[in-house]
């Protein structure tokens, strides 16, 4: 068999500590995970880089490991020397079964030095590093997991805040928001190339949705197969919750209110105003003696509803001018005399 240089597989020196044989690993794990590189050459590389943390990661084995010196050449042929030759291959686990070690995923090499320290296990059985999976039965555990989820599971609910000018065009409102769930690959156990060992998933999605006439708070709106996906493929659906925020408007179902301001003078006196409405720029007259917070109704001027639109309400509110001249505060002051 070939002898194997864990050192030189993690590239990190024969006195390296845990740390930097931690760092190498996770660098190297990375860039060879199947995730992320799709080669034969990189799968072999994976496996020869986490069967080489398995051991130096450990202090039992790693000390095993350097007793046999380091004299060796990475690849050069390798005999066990005495003491470690006995080390079985295969392991039987009674009534005379046996099971071969090399189908677990470790090397030869690995096997006749440490097969004693891994007894009981069968071949076929997937080992986990640093919370990556291989072996033969690693997809069917996932599978396993993945289909013991629930339906509804796979719902996503967000909020979706809205302007009034959003739901009046009726044109499709893109969403974007962060996805965030738990990795069910590695469940935060370890280095892991989707999660970063966090055990949390976050990805950014941007969607397209389209609100029906008469939309109102609180509504959700469903946006099929939006929502999460499992190993199978079924997915989810997203639920967008509706908010109106507006600037602008204050919403009262499908009608809207509009705060105007106007001085005082106006008000007692009466006047014509421009105000911008979601229909376009229009002029409103306001009769005198108007009070603040009296609201002048404008038909067919709100938001889209079954067979036309909604109102919009005029709310007057009347505003003092700040600065005033000496001139303006003094017949101010022989309005209020007068009265």
């Amino acid at each position: 068999m070939k002898y194997k240089d864990y050192y030189e597989i993690l590239g990190v020196a024969r006195d390296a500590d845990d740390a930097a044989i931690k760092s190498a690993y996770r660098k190297l794990a990375r860039k060879y995970h199947p995730d992320v590189n799709k080669t034969k050459e990189a799968e072999d590389k994976f496996k020869d880089v986490n069967e080489a943390y398995e051991v130096l990661s450990d202090k039992a084995k790693r000390q095993r490991y350097d007793s046999l010196g380091s004299n060796w050449q990475s690849g050069a042929d390798y005999t066990p020397p005495p003491g470690f030759e006995n080390f079985s291959f295969n392991f039987n686990q009674g009534g005379g079964q046996s099971f071969d070690f090399g189908g677990s995923g470790f090397s030869d090499f690995f096997s006749s030095l440490f097969g004693d320290m891994m007894g009981g296990m069968s071949s076929g059985r997937a080992q986990s590093f640093g919370g990556f999976d291989f072996g033969q039965n690693a997809g069917s555990a996932r599978q396993r997991r993945a289909s013991s989820s629930k339906p509804e599971d796979l719902d996503i609910t967000k909020n979706l805040n809205v302007t009034a000018k959003e739901i009046f065009d009726g044109k499709p409102i893109s969403v974007t928001f962060t996805d965030v769930e738990k990795c069910g690959f590695c469940n935060g156990n370890g280095f892991c190339s989707r999660c970063g060992g966090t055990g949390i998933l976050s990805t950014p999605r941007t969607v397209k949705v389209k609100l029906p006439k008469g939309v109102s708070e609180g509504k959700k709106v469903r946006l099929k197969g939006e929502g999460k996906t499992d190993a199978y493929g079924n997915k989810g659906d997203l639920y967008l919750v509706v908010h109106f925020k507006d600037s602008e408007y204050e919403f009262d179902g499908d009608n809207l209110v509009k705060e105007v301001e106007i001085t005082p003078p106006e008000a007692v006196l009466g006047c014509s105003k421009e105000i911008q409405t979601l229909h376009g720029k229009i002029n409103i007259k306001i009769p005198a003696g108007v009070s603040s917070g009296q609201s002048l109704r404008l038909k067919q001027m709100g938001l889209p509803k079954t067979g036309g639109y909604g109102d919009l309400n005029v709310k007057i509110k009347i505003v003092i001018q700040k600065n005033m001249s000496k001139d303006i505060i003094d017949l101010y002051k022989k309005i209020q005399q007068l009265q």
